[in-house]
């Protein structure tokens, strides 16, 4: 769907963005694939690394501020909004600038993609969005719910508008194998907590979900894929079998277990064989058959979090996992 179109990432220097990128010039044919992001480095960099393609474009730019939005959405067919403040510590401490980013900046892509006529959008979330107890899963809920309700007010063009939810994309800048390998050449690996669960995907899984969504919205949905979990001692072991592992606390507006869909979500929730879909409530899009399609209804009292998963990675079966994607 993505060939002779016009595609837009923000935040396309991240992790994601590299990884979808690349996704896309290896799978579509596409006409413009833009990277929008505020870091030049890291734009003349990502330029090195895919030098060739005649497609792809580079655009300076923050999500807030809305006028260098509208200018980068000229005759853009597809966004995937992927900027944001997402280390949790770093917004409890800077919670002006989290909120900026977060929700100013999704009010901004939504607003500059209807005036644009954009066709569809997808934004990427995370599971401290569900019933999130520190800032950046707040400001994460926030726009899951701007981007679920925009599809009320699109207009006669009819921008369509859903959401991507995942858990810890494996070897994402900040997260937690990075710093593993790292302390590992020191001996003593730091764990918060040594029952702390998560639930963990490839960069590879994350950039197909985005696609699959893209496939089958019809908007106001949010995609939740169905993902390991793991244990993060078991990660530990796993990176850095001879070291010391030192617990030292639950840092401020961390869980000790994440969560991919609460009860509360559980009446809009249903389930499909390799994913679930949260429905929004407004206007009963929440029990229309088309975006129902054949999905199944989850029980009143399901929950999906990282400690009461079916899927685990554990011992050889999680060593054979990391080595693959690395």
């Amino acid at each position: 769907m993505f060939d002779n179109m016009n595609i837009l990432i923000t935040g396309g220097t991240g992790s994601f963005g590299h990884e979808f990128v690349r996704y896309i010039l290896n799978n579509y044919k596409p006409k413009r694939l833009v990277v929008f992001s505020r870091d030049e480095m890291k734009q003349w960099e990502m330029a090195k690394n895919f030098s060739g393609y005649k497609c792809l474009r580079f655009f300076i730019g923050d999500v807030r501020e809305k006028e260098r939005l509208y200018r980068a959405l000229a005759n853009i067919d597809y966004v995937v909004h992927a900027a944001a403040t997402k280390i949790v510590p770093t917004a409890e401490y800077n919670p002006f600038e989290c909120v900026k980013t977060n929700i100013i900046g999704a009010m901004n892509v939504i607003d500059a993609a209807i005036d644009r006529k954009v066709k569809k959008v997808v934004a990427l979330s995370t599971d401290k969005a569900s019933s999130p107890i520190n800032l950046y899963g707040a400001t994460k809920l926030a726009s899951d719910k701007l981007f679920t309700a925009s599809n009320a007010y699109t207009g006669e063009h009819g921008t369509q508008f859903s959401v991507v939810r995942y858990g810890n994309v494996v070897s994402s800048r900040g997260s937690v194998i990075p710093l593993f390998k790292e302390q590992r050449k020191k001996g003593v690996l730091t764990i918060t907590d040594f029952e702390m669960t998560r639930f963990i995907l490839s960069l590879d899984d994350a950039v197909k979900t985005v696609d699959f969504a893209f496939k089958n919205m019809v908007g106001a949905e949010i995609f939740i894929r169905k993902i390991p979990s793991i244990k993060i001692i078991d990660l530990a072991k796993c990176i850095a079998p001879s070291c010391q592992y030192k617990e030292i606390g639950i840092r401020p507006g961390e869980k000790l277990h994440e969560q991919l869909i609460s009860k509360d979500e559980a009446h809009y929730t249903y389930e499909y064989e390799n994913y679930y879909k949260v429905l929004s409530p407004l206007y009963n899009w929440s029990t229309g058959s088309k975006r129902i399609g054949d999905g199944k209804r989850v029980p009143k009292d399901f929950f999906y979090t990282s400690d009461n998963n079916m899927s685990w990675l554990t011992g050889s079966e999680l060593k054979s996992w990391i080595d693959g994607i690395n």
